[in-house]
């Protein structure tokens, strides 16, 4: 059996609260920070020898300190587990994109393999095709434990994929920040 956990980041700054920050580079709030400390001191006890981060800074922040408190963990930053990239809107807020394109965001769940947020952003299908990718990759490599440090949409993409959900519950699958939430595969 193999076991994967995946942790989403702790929260982020509050001026992005309210903004679609998406693959920005955004930085953790003092109360992110502090409990991506408390974290870190539980994430070594699953006995990964290796973490796979995404390169975006609030994941990096958490998998810095995990590595700092478990001394010999492994760090793999994997671009297939970052966010969505939500192309023109990314850093906007999310009231102004409602108003400039109603209930266009709604193409994020109601056309996941064509709609593109912001004009150039990233389809919720493609979102979803690179991180099972990654979860494909890390099961069949697995010396133990995987443990990935990503976000909210990864996860819940995994989650809804892996339970055969409509992308419509895909929202309500989003872990809160700094959850862990653990998958078992049988025979791997």
């Amino acid at each position: 059996m193999t076991v994967v956990h995946l942790v989403r980041h702790t929260a982020v700054a509050q001026h992005w609260s309210g903004r679609c920050y998406g693959q920005s580079d955004v930085p953790l709030s003092r109360d992110g920070r502090k409990a991506a400390r408390v974290l870190a001191t539980e994430i070594p006890k699953l006995g990964a020898r290796r973490l796979h981060v995404s390169p975006l800074r609030r994941a990096r922040f958490l998998a810095g300190l995990i590595a700092r408190e478990a001394g010999n963990v492994e760090l793999v930053f994997d671009p297939r587990l970052a966010e969505c990239h939500f192309g023109a809107w990314e850093g906007r807020p999310w009231d102004a994109i409602y108003t400039e394109s109603g209930d266009a965001m709604m193409g994020l769940v109601m056309a996941p393999d064509a709609f593109r947020p912001g004009g150039d952003g990233e389809t919720t299908f493609a979102m979803r095709d690179r991180v099972m990718a990654w979860l494909s990759d890390a099961v069949q490599l697995q010396t133990g434990p995987v443990v990935a440090i990503c976000h909210g949409g990864p996860i819940a993409a995994i989650r809804g994929t892996l339970s055969d959900a409509a992308v419509s519950e895909w929202p309500s699958l989003v872990p809160r920040y700094g959850e862990v939430v653990t998958i078992e595969f049988c025979g791997s």
